[in-house]
């Protein structure tokens, strides 16, 4: 058999209380865990997070809104920084075209024949709606392009009075190679992106252009 318990002391009371007090801090903490995570992070989620990188259009928003607050200069976000793209790709453009001895009205219309597939012809009026010049100007650019051994004309079969404007091979190995050219300085001018944003980028384009196509 035990022995009878003696009396309770002070320190034993204290210890009780102690334990008690614990007990009830951690149910506590428990309760509110859940609620207090939730506040953090949605605090955390309300942080305004600062753009990593900076341009000169940046700077010329400022500077408009300071001048012109009554204006909305939002479109500047994205027109202003497509002609400065503009540009950049106009550089690149003609760099290529010229070390293979083009110039980019010259890879426009050769490139307009070559992605006929063979016989790599089209009628001048193909090739000027393609080009987006006048006949006139279209007429001249086949003479040069020819007298450089480029394109020739040959009878169109189905138009006595027509003419089918042709690549030679001479046009396709200056444009396949020029192409290619164009498309490595292309790739430099879009490395800042990867593969998902350069498709996310095209499809916001798209959207932009297709109304200016369709009234074409």
């Amino acid at each position: 058999m035990g022995q009878p318990a003696g009396p309770r002391t002070e320190a034993d009371f204290a210890a009780e209380a102690d334990s008690a007090a614990a007990v009830a801090c951690a149910a506590a903490i428990d309760s509110a865990a859940p609620a207090d995570f939730a506040v953090r992070a949605d605090s955390e989620a309300r942080i305004p997070t600062t753009p990593l990188l900076h341009d000169e259009v940046d700077d010329l928003v400022v500077a408009w809104r300071a001048q012109r607050p009554d204006l909305d200069v939002e479109p500047m976000q994205v027109l202003s920084r497509i002609s400065r793209l503009a540009r950049h790709l106009d550089i690149a453009r003609r760099g290529a075209f010229a070390d293979h001895g083009l110039e980019s009205w010259e890879f426009d219309v050769l490139s307009a024949l070559r992605r006929q597939g063979p016989p790599f012809q089209l009628t001048p009026g193909a090739l000027l709606r393609a080009t987006l010049v006048t006949s006139g100007t279209m007429t001249n650019r086949i003479d040069r392009l020819a007298a450089a051994g480029l394109v020739r004309r040959k009878p169109d079969p189905r138009d006595k009075r027509g003419v089918l404007v042709t690549l030679t091979g001479q046009g396709r190995q200056s444009v396949d190679a020029a192409l290619a050219d164009l498309l490595r300085r292309e790739r430099v001018l879009l490395a800042g992106l990867n593969a998902v944003d350069r498709r996310q980028l095209a499809d916001l384009m798209r959207i932009l252009l297709a109304p200016f196509d369709a009234a074409d």
